[in-house]
């Protein structure tokens, strides 16, 4: 008799699979972070970053932050950082730090924005962990709301904001924290947004 496999298990799978094939294949989506929910896509894919843009109402110049359960899918991004600045890296990773990079020109201009730098987390959102792991690599992550409304928290505000524009929307709770991820700058150590 085949073994009965858990529901709650193989409705996670099937949600990891399905937004991870919505990302590869140019799509946006929205799933639960640390603190809100955020929409993502595939970095290295310029009409899907730009639809996130369009939906956010957001600057192409102010940049976006790529996010993932692996810090190995940054590659060479941390490469140039010196040992103390890696050190203060790893010292907060993961968790809900992002730190702005040099990105030497290794990333799209529809990423850094107007930036020499580039911003980078290492979540332990377990959902969002897993779903770069499945997709392969890191993923653009931004908060869930149309530019100047407050980040969606729920579920129910991400579809409010958004209705059928996304091509996948789950991925189950945030992680709780009430405040967004706190940026440092890797160079300085400096806070450029408290948690």
């Amino acid at each position: 008799m085949p073994e009965k496999q858990n529901p709650i298990l193989l409705s996670s799978s099937l949600n990891l699979v399905s937004a991870a094939r919505a990302i590869a294949d140019g799509g946006v989506i929205a799933h639960p972070t640390e603190s809100v929910w955020g929409l993502a896509c595939d970095p290295s894919n310029p009409d899907a970053v730009h639809r996130l843009l369009q939906l956010k109402n957001r600057p192409l110049e102010k940049g976006l932050i790529l996010v993932s359960g692996d810090a190995g899918h940054f590659g060479g991004l941390l490469h140039n950082l010196s040992g103390d600045q890696r050190a203060r890296i790893d010292a907060t990773w993961p968790g809900p730090v992002t730190w702005l990079v040099p990105h030497f020109d290794q990333v799209p201009p529809w990423i850094s924005g107007i930036h020499h730098s580039v911003a980078l987390r290492h979540t332990a959102h377990p959902f969002t962990a897993a779903l770069t792991r499945a997709f392969g690599g890191a993923i653009v992550s931004t908060s869930a709301n149309p530019a100047g409304c407050q980040p969606a928290r729920h579920k129910f505000q991400v579809l409010r904001y958004f209705g059928d524009q996304l091509d996948f929307v789950g991925g189950g709770d945030t992680g709780g924290r009430r405040a967004p991820s706190e940026i440092r700058d890797a160079a300085s150590g400096r806070i450029v947004r408290a948690g």
